[in-house]
C-alpha cells in the first residue's frame, strides 16, 4: 500500500493540472496562481467552480464533462485519492479541470476575491459526535466566511450529502443568516431532479444508495456584505458525546 501511494504521489508531480502549493507560499500569501487561475492556468475567462473535499475527483470530472463551458478545480489534501481523478483528466486531455492539493482551511490563500463563481461540497465529513467538530463542517459559518472572501457576490454554494444531521444543520445556517435558498431537496431520487442536480454518481454514492440511504441537496447564495453567525445548537439532533 505504501509503495502504491508513493507511486501516485510521484505521478501527481508529473501531471501539469495537479497543483501542490507549498505551505510557506500560502502563509506568506505568495502562491503564484492566486488571482491568476484563469489567465495563467486555464487561459480562459470561464467561471471557476470548486469542489471541496473532492476525494477521488469523480464529481469534479463529472461536472466538467457535463458543463465544459466552466473551469473546475477539485480540492483535497489526500494526494493518493485525487490521483484517480487527475489521471482521468490527463488521459482525457481535459484542459478545463485542475486539482489543488491543500487543506480546505487554506482555501482563502489560494484564490483572490471574486475569483470563484460556485462551490460544491459533495458528501463532505459531517463531523459528528462532539461540539468542537461543528466548526470543521464545510458549511459552518467559519468556512462560509472563507468562501465569502473568494466567491463572487451572491455566489452559489451547493451541498450534496447522505447525512441528515449535516443537511439539517446547513438548513439552520441558511435560515439564521437569512441566506437566499435556491433549492432544498430532501431526497433527490424521490422525483426527477436531474435538471437541478447533475445526475453524477460517485462510487460511494452508488454504494450508499444500495444501502438505502437518502441523498439530500441544498443550494444557496452567499452574499459578501454579511457577517455570518452560527445557529443555536440542536442538542437532540446532534447527539453529542460530551
Amino acid at each position: 500500500m505504501a509503495k502504491k501511494k508513493l507511486k501516485r504521489f510521484k505521478e501527481n508531480e508529473q501531471f501539469p493540472h495537479v497543483i501542490e502549493p507549498k505551505f510557506i507560499d500560502l502563509k506568506q500569501n505568495t502562491f503564484r496562481l492566486k488571482g491568476q487561475w484563469n489567465s495563467d492556468f486555464f487561459k480562459s475567462s470561464n467561471p471557476i467552480i470548486l469542489e471541496l473535499g473532492c476525494g477521488k475527483g469523480e464529481y469534479t470530472v463529472g461536472l466538467a464533462e457535463t458543463h465544459p463551458e466552466n473551469n473546475y478545480i477539485g480540492v483535497d489534501i489526500k494526494g493518493a485519492r485525487l490521483w484517480r481523478g487527475a489521471k482521468t483528466v490527463f488521459e482525457a486531455k481535459m484542459d478545463h479541470v485542475a486539482f489543488l492539493r491543500t487543506r480546505v482551511d487554506f482555501i482563502d490563500f489560494c484564490f483572490e476575491e471574486n475569483e470563484v463563481s460556485e462551490i460544491w461540497c459533495t458528501f463532505s465529513d459531517p463531523h459528528l459526535g462532539h461540539r468542537k467538530n461543528i466548526k470543521k463542517r464545510l458549511t459552518s459559518s467559519s468556512f462560509l466566511s472563507k468562501y465569502q472572501q473568494i466567491l463572487k457576490d451572491k455566489g452559489l454554494v451547493h451541498l450534496k450529502t447522505d447525512d441528515p444531521v449535516l443537511y439539517a444543520y446547513t438548513q439552520d445556517v441558511i435560515k439564521h443568516n437569512k441566506l437566499k435558498s435556491h433549492h432544498d431537496i430532501a431526497d433527490i431520487y424521490e422525483n426527477d431532479y436531474s435538471h437541478i442536480v447533475p445526475p453524477i454518481q460517485t462510487f460511494y454514492e452508488k454504494m450508499w444508495l444500495e444501502e438505502g440511504r437518502t441523498i439530500r441537496y441544498l443550494c444557496f447564495e452567499l452574499p459578501k456584505q454579511i457577517q455570518l453567525i452560527e445557529p443555536p445548537i440542536n442538542e437532540e439532533r446532534e447527539g453529542f458525546t460530551n
